[in-house]
């Protein structure tokens, strides 16, 4: 696995043929624009990366989908997707936020879960509503902490530092640590 690969989600890594046509290069440029929250996950690694398309006159367009409706990072996205396009030597970018279907952490990569372990944030487990069947009981996991990889972990509030985080707090090794809540 390259380290571009680490960036394509997995429905692309499932799909894309082997030679690398004009639109999977243009999506490898928009896969090294990072969360400006999360600087360790690409806007791939986090699966809000939906599609790229490149027209005959080279123009660009991408469309991502917001971890949810209101976030902020989306303007700093915008932005950085149109630099890294321009920098690379295309000269007509349209960025498209869509809001249907809504993410979900099951977009999420293998490789960016990874990633937010590494970083100190405990990624999301389990899959969301959307991607699970429905069933009349519903159980909470436990929350792995990322420091001492104890499952001894407390919630004490529903929103971290971001409103797609929770504040977690570590009974063993007391290290508060931001988790990825499953959405």
């Amino acid at each position: 696995m390259t380290v571009m690969d680490m960036y394509i989600s997995d429905f692309e890594t499932r799909t894309r043929p082997r030679h690398k046509t004009q639109e999977q290069a243009a999506w490898d440029i928009a896969a090294t624009v990072v969360d400006p929250e999360i600087p360790v996950l690409s806007i791939a690694d986090l699966g809000i990366l939906r599609d790229v398309e490149v027209t005959e006159t080279g123009k660009v367009s991408v469309t991502i989908t917001p971890t949810y409706s209101g976030c902020p990072a989306m303007d700093a996205i915008r932005d950085d997707l149109k630099t890294a396009f321009t920098k690379e030597g295309y000269t007509g970018v349209d960025v498209d936020l869509v809001l249907s279907p809504a993410w979900s952490t099951d977009w999420m990569t293998d490789a960016g879960k990874q990633k937010l372990q590494e970083y100190g944030i405990a990624p999301p487990t389990g899959m969301s509503d959307a991607a699970r069947h429905a069933g009349p009981i519903r159980l909470t996991m436990a929350v792995k902490c990322p420091q001492c990889a104890s499952l001894n972990t407390k919630e004490l509030t529903r929103f971290g530092s971001t409103s797609c985080k929770a504040l977690y707090v570590c009974q063993d090794c007391k290290e508060p640590f931001d988790y990825f809540k499953v959405l």
